[in-house]
């Protein structure tokens, strides 16, 4: 059976997937299914522990299994390969459909054997020894707001990702209406953590000349550790 969730980067959607994940381990039974990706791929980040209990440990049970059957492909790669888009309507749902698509043909969450799960738990513990040594990334998500309705969004959205630097990967995009005509752009981006600063990209980059001439300001939204 198909779930499907609206919504899901606002409160109202997160409230929505927190109702239905009350007492539920995934989506769909004790199992993950191709459910439980759709969905985890449509979230922006990690739903709060404290407003969204459920949300959260699902989100991290999913996260945990992904990493298992894709191991060394980071969280949120799947939709930050997507190219931007400067639409309004949210850009991350064709990314899942994509991916159902290609899918199709694989069982990639059928019952493990106790051969399979042991040999993940090892797989697991291998990649733990040797993660202490790596520098952690994380997910963030930002709003970038420009001084007015006149500000060309799509210029505006091109200098963003004009900012290249070493531990820093732009993600999906989209334009969100603030009032009065006016739109701000809600951007992904992943970080590695000892080479990119986000308050120092802010600073110093994206509202710093030349990209001031279209931004305005720029606040973060979500900052979730991967």
């Amino acid at each position: 059976m198909a779930v499907t969730f609206t919504d899901l980067h606002t409160e109202a959607g997160l409230k929505s997937l927190e109702a239905f994940l009350s007492g539920k381990t995934y989506i769909s039974g004790d199992q993950i299914t191709k459910d439980d990706v759709k969905v985890y791929a449509a979230v922006l980040g990690k739903p709060s522990g404290e407003l969204y209990p459920s949300a959260s440990k699902w989100y991290d049970c999913v996260e945990a299994k992904l990493a298992v059957s894709f191991p060394g492909k980071a969280a949120g790669v799947g939709i930050s390969a997507q190219a931007p888009s400067t639409d309004a309507a949210p850009v991350k749902e064709s990314a899942p459909a994509a991916a159902a698509d290609e899918d199709d043909d694989l069982d990639l969450f059928g019952d493990e054997t106790e051969e399979e799960k042991k040999a993940a738990e090892e797989r697991e513990q291998a990649k733990a020894s040797t993660k202490k040594k790596e520098s952690g990334k994380s997910s963030v998500l930002m709003d970038v707001k420009p001084w007015d309705d006149e500000t060309d969004m799509k210029k505006l959205e091109e200098a963003v990702r004009s900012v290249e630097l070493p531990g820093l990967l732009w993600g999906a995009s989209k334009l969100v209406p603030v009032g009065y005509g006016i739109k701000k752009m809600t951007i992904m981006l992943t970080i590695v953590d000892d080479l990119v600063s986000v308050d120092d990209l802010i600073e110093e980059r994206l509202t710093a000349e030349p990209i001031n001439e279209y931004v305005q300001s720029c606040d973060i939204v979500a900052f979730n550790k991967i």
